[in-house]
């Protein structure tokens, strides 16, 4: 069956808005593209087609389709590394900080949705690629060193692994990624809520 005769994608939808061509509207497009068609599939010809641009307008603003995902990737992972900067992050107990990186993870993963959302489907296919997953690493190593300080603190049960304690905190929050869509009802106090589940649970102690 064609795209013709389906319901219309996101990346239809954001093709017909035609984009100005700036550099910051074509790296959008570019993430919406990689998104639903998978980096590897999507050439410049998909990209300009969606842009409404031709190639040559294209590459006056990036070299290339691995300069866009470099470019895409670093504006997610800035985002997630500007979290662990937070003076909030850098004093405090160790769940005082835990807590406010997880809500300000939430917060950068609602603020850049579609860049967290291309971090996360990166395989390691491409040079571009293999350094945003050791950047994730990188995070999660941080994390699960947060997690070991809060479990010697006597903070967090002692019988939890710390290793094992940071990647759920990151899948909970990652998960997020599949569902969440700006303006949707019950959202505007999603970071909070999602500390609350983290931190203190969602069925009352008996």
């Amino acid at each position: 069956m064609t795209s013709e005769t389906t319901t219309p994608s996101a990346a239809q939808a954001r093709r017909g808005r035609r984009p100005s061509g700036g550099k910051d509207q074509l790296l959008e497009t570019a993430v919406g593209e990689f998104i639903d068609r998978g980096y590897d599939a999507t050439s410049m010809e998909d990209l300009s087609r969606a842009a409404g641009i031709t190639k040559s307008s294209f590459y006056h603003h990036f070299a290339g389709k691995e300069a866009l995902l470099r470019a895409a990737l670093e504006r997610a992972v800035h985002g997630l590394f500007g979290v662990l900067d937070l003076p909030a992050a850098q004093s405090g107990s160790p769940t005082e900080r835990l807590r406010t990186i997880v809500a300000e993870q939430v917060r950068v993963l609602m603020a850049e949705l579609p860049y967290v959302t291309l971090l996360l489907r990166v395989r390691g296919n491409t040079e571009t690629e293999r350094w945003a997953l050791e950047r994730r690493r990188a995070y999660d190593a941080a994390i699960t060193t947060l997690v070991r300080e809060a479990v010697d603190a006597g903070e967090v049960r002692s019988d939890v692994d710390p290793a094992l304690a940071a990647r759920l905190l990151s899948g909970l929050v990652n998960s997020i990624v599949e569902w969440y869509r700006p303006g949707r009802a019950g959202t505007d106090t999603l970071p909070d809520d999602v500390v609350r589940a983290a931190f203190t649970g969602i069925v009352p102690a008996p």
